[in-house]
């Protein structure tokens, strides 16, 4: 029997509680905040928010991309101890790339649902103003490259913007098209924040000033709304130059930002939510992570979501509401062209393009967007799905309760 043919049979696992951090610009309001502190936020909030006994977790799964510097030593459990939670409770640290922490999410789900732990936290966090994105592979460090010539041999190497740029190709998403998907994050994250739809998962974070010396001022400035929206127009973003080519269709306009910003996932078996008094949300319907040709690299949310579909007998139509990373927008467009996906129900509240992808943080951020969407709206199904380096997917299904 083929791994798409069938899942296994209801696990029984609650989504409790999913929150997310104002998701802040490359040096901005979150950049003065150590990323072990700001993930310190999530966790603690998510204690505080759905009442439960931090000595009840079982384990914290966390994800972060850029394990180096002030995001290395296992940052997880580093952020869980420096916010004063309970040294019993166990936690690690994985990288999957951009669908870090969604992964993360995944892993925990499935080790509720094999009982080796009753409630688990899943959570990310990336400060990118602090550690830029691959500083932990270069050259410069001395430490060797992260890939070896062996790989040559079996693969072509390429960038995430080239490989965004050969998916454009393949799917015919011109310029315009990715312009236009662009502006529609913007004004579609706007909405949201005017019309305070995420209210019910974004926590405000007080961080840090810090003197021309570097060190905090004993003074703090207020975080609390996405700082990457822009006021633009078509115009405007299509006098952009493109980035990976000179004809090519991705530029900062229609790809995703540099950001900062920590979110996270409470999750428990429905017996023991029920033994808490803890309220669940939604259930975990199914998870995944697959493969992709690692050329093209990105393609990864085609195939999750057709597994995910699949293996669960439903079709695309049937989904209410799905977050797919706007990494670059050729990615979410060619998965909407694949799949046969309603545009209004593909990342409503805007997504990476307006908001921010702090890489590490995305994935629960995004659940976080979808499961409180499903309540806003009373939707039934939810999905979410990354993309991530190497040519990887990962997918989740949930279901509002």
């Amino acid at each position: 029997m083929s791994a798409t043919a069938s899942r296994p049979s209801n696990p029984g696992v609650v989504i409790v509680d999913a929150i997310r951090t104002p998701i802040g610009r490359r040096g901005g309001g979150l950049s003065t905040m150590h990323p072990a502190d700001l993930l310190g936020r999530v966790q603690t909030s998510l204690v505080e928010r759905t009442g439960i006994d931090p000595a009840a977790i079982g384990q914290v799964i966390g994800g972060c991309v850029t394990a180096i510097g002030a995001q290395s030593f296992n940052i997880t459990r580093t952020a869980w101890l420096a916010a004063g939670l309970p040294l019993t409770t166990a936690a690690t640290t994985v990288d999957t790339q951009c669908g870090s922490s969604h992964q993360a999410t995944n892993v925990a789900a499935s080790m509720v649902a094999a009982g080796v732990v009753d409630v688990a936290m899943a959570c990310g966090v990336e400060v990118m103003s602090t550690v830029p994105i691959g500083a932990n592979s270069s050259k410069r460090l001395g430490f060797g490259v992260p890939i070896p010539k062996s790989y040559f041999a079996r693969y072509e190497y390429t960038s995430q913007f080239e490989g965004a740029e050969r998916i454009a190709e393949r799917w015919g998403v011109t310029r315009d098209d990715a312009d236009r998907f662009g502006l529609a994050s913007q004004q579609r994250a706007a909405r949201a924040w005017h019309e305070d739809r995420f209210a019910t998962q974004c926590v405000a974070i007080d961080a840090p000033d810090l003197g021309e010396d570097g060190k905090p001022t004993g003074t703090t400035h207020h975080v609390g709304r996405d700082e990457g929206l822009r006021d633009t127009s078509l115009d405007q973003l299509g006098a952009l130059k493109p980035v990976a080519r000179e004809d090519g269709v991705h530029t900062a306009g229609n790809s995703s930002q540099i950001s900062d910003g920590a979110s996270g996932v409470l999750l428990a078996s429905e017996r023991r939510a029920a033994e808490l008094g803890l309220t669940p949300i939604a259930r975990i319907v199914d998870t995944c992570l697959v493969g992709v040709d690692p050329v093209l690299m990105l393609t990864g949310p085609i195939d999750a979501t057709e597994r995910l579909l699949a293996r669960n007998g439903l079709t695309i139509d049937q989904i209410d509401t799905a977050e797919i990373n706007e990494a670059f927008a050729s990615v979410v467009l060619a998965w909407q062209r694949q799949l046969g996906a309603d545009p209004e129900r593909t990342n409503p509240n805007g997504g990476a393009i307006a908001i921010g992808h702090p890489l590490g943080a995305t994935g629960t951020m995004l659940l976080a967007k979808a499961v409180h969407e499903l309540l806003r709206t009373g939707g039934r199904y939810g999905l979410v799905s990354m993309c991530c380096g190497g040519g990887l997917g990962t997918g989740t299904l949930i279901e509002r309760l």
